[in-house]
């Protein structure tokens, strides 16, 4: 059963996979402010992506104390090995968590990080996610984006995160980044060296090891009950269209930047 839940999943997910591939998003990167523009927006989605994963870690491994055994060890192991590369990777002989790597990326490239600091600073200082975002000025996409990603984790249904987790992020990330990996090739520019660095370990990172275990995991989690192969579906659209929304409007904000009237806020 489970595998006819995969294939029957895998269909449902086809015409928003197909969108994602085809979006004009990769293509409007044309400029080293195109980039910069792109970066203040995907940030917040690199942002939240540690949100999804630290709650399936929390459900699926014990992060109290005293410790027990908790669910599969399988499954124990494919977290907390994805936890392990995307919040203390090594790069260059460095330890770093992925957001980081990204955040020093847009240093490099001179996009602004204003209002992604504010939001975790809000955050850290015990706001709500809602407040977080108005009082730092996410863009509408960013911020729909996020809002979507708690809602998803509001639901408190482990295989809906973990479908949100698998289809909306880890297995769609290659062929994504690939693209933007392209596109960046035409800057020529050393300024977006560290961005096509982060794309690439995540290109290898996620195609070689992480989208193939979460795959796995969701299968695992949703056996053979067709109720959550459905659930899991609806949150996987449910990521995909907030990320095809986050992506249009990238594309509408770079092109009223080239027209001079856009409503970026001043760093």
């Amino acid at each position: 059963m489970s595998a006819i839940g995969m294939y029957k999943l895998l269909r449902r997910l086809e015409p928003a996979r197909a969108q994602l591939a085809a979006h004009g998003v990769y293509q409007s990167l044309e400029t080293i402010e195109d980039v910069r523009i792109f970066m203040e927006h995907h940030v917040f989605a690199v942002w939240d992506f540690m949100s999804l994963l630290k709650v399936l870690q929390g459900h699926l491994t014990c992060t109290t104390v005293p410790w027990v055994p908790v669910g599969s060890p399988r499954l124990r192991r494919v977290i907390n090995e994805v936890v392990l590369g995307e919040e203390s990777d090594e790069v260059d002989g460095r330890p770093t968590s992925h957001f980081e790597l990204y955040h020093h990326a847009m240093k490099a490239i001179g996009a602004q990080t204003r209002a992604i600091d504010r939001l975790i600073a809000d955050v850290r200082d015990g706001a709500s996610i809602e407040v977080a975002l108005h009082e730092c000025g996410a863009p509408v996409g960013s911020s729909a984006f996020v809002q979507n990603t708690f809602e998803i984790i509001a639901s408190g249904k482990l295989h809906m995160i973990a479908a949100a987790f698998a289809f909306g992020r880890e297995e769609p990330i290659p062929n994504m980044f690939r693209t933007l990996v392209a596109a960046l090739a035409r800057q020529n520019s050393e300024k977006v060296q560290s961005l096509v660095s982060y794309l690439d370990r995540h290109i290898g990172l996620d195609e070689d090891h992480h989208a193939p275990m979460v795959v796995e995991m969701l299968a695992e989690l949703c056996g053979d009950d067709p109720v959550r192969w459905d659930e899991a579906a609806q949150a996987a659209i449910a990521s995909l269209s907030a990320r095809l929304t986050l992506w249009s409007v990238v594309v509408s904000e770079v092109s009223l930047t080239r027209m001079g009237i856009s409503r970026r806020r001043a760093a």
